[in-house]
C-alpha cells in the first residue's frame, strides 16, 4: 500500500468524523434507526449503496464533468436526512427486519442520497487533491476511507441499540422514535440555516 493510498484513507476515514460534516453522521443515524444488530446485513448492503452513490458524484465533481450550486447542496443533504426520518416513522409499527430483503428499493434510495451527499464531499476532497498521475489512487483511497468511517458509525449505533434495547429494555417503537425524531430536529434546523428560499 503507497502512501499516497495511506493518507487519502485516513483523510476520507477522518473526514467522516469531522464536526463540521456531522450531516453526513446524522444521515447514518436516521438510516440505521429501524434496525437492530441481527439486521447487519441489510444495513452493510444500505450503506455500501449509500457509498457507491457519493463515489460516482465525488468523482464526477472532481474531473469538473459536473458542476452544481453549492448552496443548494448544502439544503438537500438535511432534505435527504428529513426524508428518511419520515420514512422511519411510517415503519414504527412493523419490524423492519420483515419489511425487504437485503437488496430493494431503499437501496435505490441510497444510492440516490449519496449522489447528493458525495457533492458534499466534493469540496472537501478538491481542496486536497493534486493534479498527478495518482489522482484515481488518491479518489479510491478516500473512498474506502469513508466507507470504512461509515461503517464503524454504523457499527456503534447498531451496538447502542442492542444495548438500549436488550440491557436497558427499551422498546423498539421508542428507540426509533427517539433517533429519529432527534434527527428531525437536527435536519430542520440544517435546513433553516442553509435554506435557499
Amino acid at each position: 500500500m503507497s502512501s499516497t493510498f495511506q493518507t487519502y484513507l485516513k483523510l476520507g476515514f477522518h473526514h467522516i468524523y469531522d464536526f463540521r460534516a456531522y450531516d453526513h453522521m446524522l444521515f447514518l443515524l436516521a438510516l440505521c434507526a429501524i434496525y437492530t444488530l441481527s439486521d447487519w446485513r441489510k444495513i452493510i448492503a444500505l450503506v455500501t449503496s449509500f457509498t457507491l452513490g457519493h463515489s460516482v458524484t465525488l468523482a464526477l465533481s472532481t474531473f469538473n464533468i459536473i458542476k452544481f450550486d453549492s448552496d443548494l447542496i448544502e439544503f438537500l443533504i438535511p432534505v435527504t436526512i428529513l426524508f428518511t426520518c419520515f420514512t422511519n416513522f411510517f415503519k414504527l409499527k412493523g419490524a423492519a427486519t420483515n419489511q425487504h430483503p437485503v437488496w430493494s428499493f431503499h437501496n435505490l434510495l441510497a444510492i440516490v442520497f449519496g449522489l447528493i451527499h458525495g457533492m458534499g464531499f466534493s469540496n472537501f476532497l478538491r481542496s486536497l487533491l493534486g493534479r498527478n498521475s495518482k489522482i484515481w489512487e488518491q479518489l479510491l483511497a478516500f473512498n474506502i476511507g469513508i466507507e470504512l468511517g461509515q461503517l464503524l458509525i454504523v457499527a456503534i449505533i447498531l451496538v447502542a441499540g442492542f444495548v438500549a434495547l436488550n440491557l436497558l429494555r427499551l422498546k423498539r417503537r421508542d428507540w426509533i422514535m427517539v433517533l429519529s425524531s432527534a434527527a428531525t430536529g437536527i435536519a430542520l434546523v440544517l435546513m433553516m440555516e442553509n435554506s435557499i428560499f
